[in-house]
């Protein structure tokens, strides 16, 4: 009982610790968004302002367009998850349900696709759409992002669909529904959850991308909220930390209301019941 005890402490303990070093950059840049010049610039500082203002934010609006840069990025994100979603579901539903040799290479070679370093692929991948003329265009940037997501998103829904339990298609085509009508009646719905997560794995990507955006971006009304922040970084390397964190706070903020508004989605249990032995 002891051990057990002690075991369930470690286990808490490990999970606090956890949880305080993910939380710690985030809380740390809410602090310095609101804190006055002075107290950046101060020897001693503190966790909570002794003078919160919000003239970071206004500076940073004023020196930078993050409205316009916003919604630059928010285009990109929201159309490459939709794109991949739309094109990984039925490549996943065909990889999960037809397991021969070649949907086996397919799945080995998603996932050491995963492995090749962004660098390596950019000259290419640059030449490639300077022919398409896509370059310094938000539609190349975000077919960019569509092949550079759908790899991770196709092996995540495979793994979706293997967990859908074939007595319901089989259950379905003996009521007589076709295979188009059982895909879109039976196996999508219990996919939501999978379907949901893989198109926030794909949005989260593509709005914090940068590497890319800077490469593909050189107008400055076309460029994405990441390449705008590094403006905010002068000629010498020397940050305007205020409106450089107010900015980069104001960026996370889609990411977490997105996951806070479909995180119900992700979890799991929408299986529970449908098959009863």
């Amino acid at each position: 009982m002891r051990t057990r005890t002690t075991t369930r402490v470690a286990q808490y303990a490990a999970l606090l610790g956890y949880l305080v070093f993910l939380a710690f950059p985030f809380l740390w840049l809410i602090s310095t968004a609101f804190k006055p010049p002075r107290e950046l610039g101060s020897l001693h500082p503190t966790w909570i302002p002794e003078n919160p203002t919000l003239d970071n934010f206004r500076q940073a609006f004023d020196e930078q367009p993050l409205l316009q840069a916003a919604g630059n990025s928010l285009v990109a994100a929201v159309s490459a998850a939709l794109i991949a979603v739309l094109i990984a579901t039925p490549m996943a539903y065909v990889m999960a349900r037809h397991r021969t040799r070649l949907a086996r290479a397919a799945t080995g070679w998603v996932v050491v696709s995963q492995a090749f370093p962004l660098v390596l692929v950019i000259i290419p991948l640059f030449l490639v759409l300077k022919n398409l003329r896509l370059i310094d265009s938000l539609a190349g940037l975000i077919l960019v992002y569509v092949v550079w997501a759908l790899p991770f998103a196709l092996w995540m829904l495979v793994g979706y669909v293997r967990a859908v339990p074939t007595e319901l298609e089989e259950a379905a085509a003996v009521d007589g529904a076709g295979r188009l009508r059982t895909l879109v009646s039976v196996t999508a719905p219990l996919l939501a959850p999978g379907i949901v997560a893989t198109g926030l794995f794909a949005f989260v990507t593509a709005w914090n991308e940068f590497f890319f955006a800077l490469v593909l971006l050189k107008t400055p009304e076309k460029q994405t909220l990441p390449v705008i922040l590094t403006h905010f970084i002068g000629a010498e390397g020397v940050a305007d930390l205020g409106p450089l964190a107010a900015a980069a706070f104001l960026a996370t903020l889609p990411s977490l209301v997105v996951f806070a508004i479909v995180q119900r989605r992700i979890t799991g249990g929408m299986l529970a019941g449908a098959v009863k032995n």
